[in-house]
């Protein structure tokens, strides 16, 4: 096939792509000065706010009780100016999307730092319950030698930190930024985590891999997940068009001290009571009163 050939097929397909029909639905019109969120900048947000909330394991590894509070304050400040742009970015985006807005306003920037200030403001809150899932992991695993293993190595850390980051910016109205940071985690760890789930302290995921916790699910205290655990939504009900109605509570609520293990799938709107055991791969679709044990199915779709 002669160059000319190729020529041809190259054309036409960058004339199909082109194609108003053809990128419906796919394509973010640009707009002069609205800033898009970045995956590479949001990585460092959330190196930064490790390097933060777990000082010496992340980041700076020279750091001392001498240096510690130059140190974060320079982590501070980095945060507060990234952490700025990229909400600013997030709200231009949804309004945008919403047909809102046609430029970032200088408005819409002063919201952005005040929102990203806020959020530095619940990093010492943060650090604590933090401390409370390093304890968990580290007091449910045998195999856990220190405080230190659990913080550099386990995966449930990582993800439960990206979860508790973006769990705090949705909290605070941030769009599309929330999600991002816990598909980060997802991609690092395969433990999938909604931003808007609500977890208690003390929480573990021992292993991880697998774990979805879907976003109307609620987590009491004192909670351990084991590997490949669903919580997740049964069918959808449809509104007059067929569609799918959002925003309504579609998934489970553990209760303080419950233990679910390997592979259990926990669907719908249902309550699992507190100090309750669910055995591993099994389908749960019913309330489990307190105290109980499931070692069998309980109800199977």
């Amino acid at each position: 096939m002669s160059p000319l050939n190729f020529t041809h097929i190259l054309t036409q397909a960058v004339d199909e792509l082109s194609e108003s029909e053809s990128y419906k639905g796919l394509f973010h019109q640009h707009k002069d000065g609205e800033p898009l969120p970045s995956a590479k900048v949001l990585y460092e947000i959330i190196e930064l706010s490790r390097s933060i909330l777990f000082p010496g394991y992340y980041g700076n590894s020279t750091i001392n009780s001498r240096t510690i509070n130059y140190h974060i304050g320079v982590n501070v400040e980095k945060l507060f100016d990234l952490l700025t742009e990229q909400i600013l970015a997030g709200l231009c985006f949804s309004t945008s999307i919403e047909g809102k807005c046609n430029v970032c306003s200088d408005s819409k920037r002063e919201e952005a730092a005040r929102l990203a200030a806020k959020f530095i403001s619940k990093l010492p809150t943060m650090r604590k319950i933090l401390a409370t899932d390093v304890e968990a992991a580290y007091n449910g695993d045998p195999a856990a030698e220190s405080y230190g293993e659990v913080i550099f190595c386990y995966p449930a850390i990582k993800a439960i930190s990206n979860y508790r980051i973006a769990h705090e910016l949705l909290e605070l109205g941030v769009p599309l930024i929330p999600r991002i940071i816990t598909e980060m985690a997802h991609s690092e760890t395969g433990i999938d985590i909604h931003p808007a789930a609500k977890i208690g302290s003390y929480f573990t995921i021992d292993h991880g891999t697998g774990v979805v916790i879907g976003a109307t699910s609620i987590i009491g205290n004192n909670v351990k997940l084991y590997q490949g655990v669903t919580l997740g939504a049964k069918s959808f009900p449809l509104d007059a068009d067929g569609k799918p109605i959002k925003g309504i509570p579609r998934h489970p609520i553990l209760e303080d001290n419950v233990i679910v293990y390997s592979n259990a799938t926990i669907l719908g709107r249902i309550t699992i009571g507190h100090d309750a055991t669910v055995g591993g791969n099994i389908w749960v679709t019913e309330n489990v009163p307190a105290g109980a044990r499931i070692v069998q199915t309980k109800a199977k779709k």
